[in-house]
């Protein structure tokens, strides 16, 4: 490029430069021109009317769960159920001359020998009996009667950590296929193979109260179990099964506490008939009382499910029946029991449905029936029950005093039945 084309080139850039430098404000920038264009821009689109009209507003609370119809139950009140005991009043009769068992099979509600204990207490003050009867060999929980001490080849064990058990009632680890679990559905095998001096035991029963005192034991083994006793202790020895213990009278009532902690109350069915037929009768029981129930109500809401398990009681009952032809039955419906509701206690609204049920079934069965729920007052009765120290604070179990209330309104009520 020639010298003047250079010169000229540089002179028309400056006089550029200077021309934008007079024209263009101070605070020009490139990225103040990126922002003019861009608003530029934005300007050029034209506004969307949006209409309020198609807008539908969502209402984010969750929504009511579907109210659950509980069906009426028929029942007919005019009947009272102790006519169906009239097998057990008339075998009183015998009392005297013999012992007249009763056994009381029931869930945790019974535990410790409560309620039964009172039961026991108004029929032996009437027609005479001592001593508490059955326990496992291995008592587990404790008693309010009975305080039990056992020893394996000389050795203090705790009962819980003590023999091999098998229950009905417990976990499918504990149960066995034979059926054979002997009256109490529970049973502990004497087996050195399996713990180890279980084969040489010393169980030392004591009673805790006057009226626990007997003049005779009982127990209840296989035969290749020896036993002798002195005192209130019982020596055994031998490799076999032991279905429990008695410390009874030769005459008079015996009421046996039969507790099933966690059970429905399901459990008849799976107990061999023959073995159950045998002691019913050998041992000349002539009343059963089933107290289930409440241990359906915390987890179940549907009424269909209920009736369901309620179906089911009424074929234990039936099979009960079969084995013990000559035994009445009283069925003990649940307690009122209670569940927080929005930081309220309120009774469980299955409990009254099921007390209802339980009882149309005992009076197509024909068997007596005992409603704890509207002997308390109905619902809302386990809140009163609470306040004035009767009831646990769980809204379900009876305190020690709520259960000797119950196990002498239920005393009471059998003894009443006689007289009519």
């Amino acid at each position: 490029m020639r010298p003047y084309k250079v010169l000229l080139f540089i002179s028309v850039v400056m006089a550029v430069i200077g021309t934008l430098y007079w024209v263009v404000p101070e605070d020009w920038s490139f990225e103040h021109l990126i922002q003019e264009w861009q608003i530029a821009k934005a300007d050029s689109i034209p506004e969307m009317e949006v209409s309020t009209d198609t807008i539908e507003v969502i209402d984010s609370v969750e929504p009511e769960k579907e109210k659950i119809i509980i069906p009426e139950v028929a029942l007919d009140s005019t009947v009272d159920s102790r006519y169906y005991l009239q097998a057990f009043y008339q075998s009183l009769a015998e009392s005297g001359e013999r012992v007249v068992r009763v056994l009381h099979y029931g869930d945790s509600q019974i535990e410790e020998d409560r309620i039964t204990m009172e039961i026991r207490g108004k029929l032996q003050e009437q027609y005479g009996g001592n001593g508490v009867g059955l326990m496992p060999l291995a008592q587990t929980i404790p008693s309010l009667t009975i305080k039990q001490h056992l020893y394996l080849n000389g050795r203090f064990v705790s009962p819980s950590n003590s023999l091999r058990r098998y229950m009905v009632y417990g976990p499918k680890a504990m149960q066995r296929n034979d059926g054979l679990y002997g009256v109490m559905g529970q049973v502990a095998v004497m087996n050195d193979s399996l713990v180890r001096g279980s084969e040489t035991i010393t169980a030392v029963c004591t009673p805790l109260l006057p009226a626990a005192r007997y003049n005779r034991w009982k127990i209840f083994a296989d035969s290749s179990v020896h036993y002798s006793f002195s005192g209130d202790t019982a020596f055994l020895e031998g490799r076999g099964a032991v279905y429990g213990l008695s410390q009874e009278s030769k005459t008079g009532v015996i009421v046996d506490n039969i507790p099933m902690r966690g059970c429905l109350g399901l459990v008849f069915t799976k107990m061999d008939k023959e073995q159950l037929s045998t002691f019913y009768r050998e041992q000349n029981v002539r009343l059963i009382i089933m107290q289930f129930g409440g241990n359906a109500i915390p987890f179940n809401e549907k009424p269909g499910t209920i009736a369901a398990i309620v179906k089911g009681l009424r074929e234990q009952v039936q099979y009960i029946r079969e084995c013990a032809p000559n035994a009445s039955i009283l069925f003990i419906g649940p307690s009122d029991m209670l569940t927080q509701t929005d930081g309220e206690w309120q009774t469980y609204p299955m409990v009254p449905y099921m007390d209802k049920l339980l009882y149309k079934m005992a009076q197509e069965e024909h068997i007596a029936y005992f409603s704890l729920f509207k002997w308390m007052g109905g619902s809302g009765s386990m809140k009163r029950w609470q306040e004035v120290g009767l009831a646990g604070s769980d809204g379900v179990h009876f305190h020690r005093v709520g259960a000797r209330k119950a196990g002498n309104a239920i005393g009471d009520w059998l003894l009443e039945g006689i007289a009519q």
